[in-house]
């Protein structure tokens, strides 16, 4: 679903404070094609609690993030807590380091600021689908629980070289380990703890109403399936939501809310 992202009631910029400190003159450039184009409000909080209560005072003005996929994770994520997803598009103004702007270039996000802005004036406004896992967190563009490796044994007395050797040769230093997890896709389960996971990855659909599940088993095949909802539990693991890691959890859900955010993208 799309259509036109000129914004109503003016735009509120929200200029992420890492943003400003990397690339000063890409936040410039910013600023001002959007000032010229329409009535914007420019704020430049200093810490991430100064962001979000700019961004709770907005009023009828369209968020504006000037900033990584970290500032745009946060600021959904603020917003669907605050339950004003519902409100209106978010735009995206990519800043910062390449590394750090995966999702937005995955969401089809402009990495120029001068075009970036500019779809923000004239492009159009894209309906995209959300997880939300039990704890309230967001995720935009990519769940995925990786794959662990072995560690490094530290040097041991020569007593316990034997036992040592014996060990390496099971499961090598740096050797990818599954996790015991149990898996369940809207109710049924894909995979029980008897079988080692070594990758679980999640992706919310453009708007489809259904996300893309692929769980990849140690030493044997993928599993793809698509789902509304995933519950994983088992043993303690960490997961990567879009650029945050997050856990250690033994247990959580995650559920697709179909059409829940909007993002303006550039027309075509």
């Amino acid at each position: 679903m799309s259509h036109a992202g000129a914004p109503v009631g003016g735009l509120l910029v929200l200029v992420d404070p890492v943003a400003r400190r990397l690339d000063g003159e890409s936040v410039r450039i910013a600023k001002d094609v959007l000032s010229a184009g329409a009535a914007a409000k420019i704020c430049l909080p200093d810490s991430q609690e100064e962001f979000a209560r700019a961004l709770a005072r907005r009023g009828h003005r369209q968020p504006v993030i000037v900033g990584d996929d970290r500032a745009l994770v946060r600021a959904v994520g603020l917003l669907h807590r605050e339950r004003g997803l519902g409100d209106g598009a978010v735009s995206l103004i990519p800043v910062g380091q390449l590394g750090s702007l995966g999702l937005a270039r995955s969401l089809g996000v402009p990495l120029s600021a001068v075009a970036a802005a500019r779809s923000v004036l004239d492009g159009a406004v894209r309906t995209r689908d959300l997880l939300v896992d039990d704890s309230d967190g967001v995720v935009l563009g990519d769940l995925r629980i990786p794959p662990v490796r072995a560690a490094p044994r530290p040097a041991v007395p020569s007593v316990w070289s034997a036992y040592r050797s014996l060990v390496r040769t099971l499961v090598p230093a740096g050797a990818r380990v599954g996790h015991r997890l149990r898996v369940e896709a809207d109710g049924q389960v894909l995979v029980d703890v008897d079988r080692a996971v070594e990758d679980l990855r999640m992706v919310p659909g453009p708007s489809g109403g259904l996300a893309e599940v692929t769980v990849r088993l140690a030493g044997g095949p993928s599993l793809r399936v698509r789902a509304a909802s995933v519950t994983v539990s088992g043993s303690d693991f960490r997961y990567r939501a879009d650029a945050l890691v997050a856990g250690p959890v033994r247990r959580r859900t995650w559920t697709l809310r179909p059409g829940a955010w909007s993002l303006t993208l550039p027309r075509g």
